[in-house]
């Protein structure tokens, strides 16, 4: 298997961690189970990304995303939507 050289490689944007980070989150077996995760922001990821990232996470088809705090929200998906 050949291996990867990352050294080039870009750092990766606030938006791209922020998003990956939600993308793990949301991914876990746990999560999965009950489809809705209560996630915030933290305090190195940017404003405007984690807005972006809400925004365009809202505008999915089956997926809601509720306001609870300033910087804390829940997403949720299916029978989570439908309750």
């Amino acid at each position: 298997m050949p291996r990867l050289d990352f050294s080039t490689s870009q750092p990766l944007s606030s938006y791209e961690t922020t998003g990956r980070r939600l993308q793990a989150l949301i991914a876990a077996p746990s999560v999965q189970k009950v489809q809705a995760v209560t996630v915030c922001r933290l305090e190195h990821e940017s404003p405007e990304d984690w807005q972006r990232l809400l925004d365009e996470i809202g505008d999915t088809a089956g997926v809601r995303v509720d306001i609870l705090d300033d910087e804390i929200v829940r997403i949720g998906w299916r029978e989570y939507c439908e309750a």
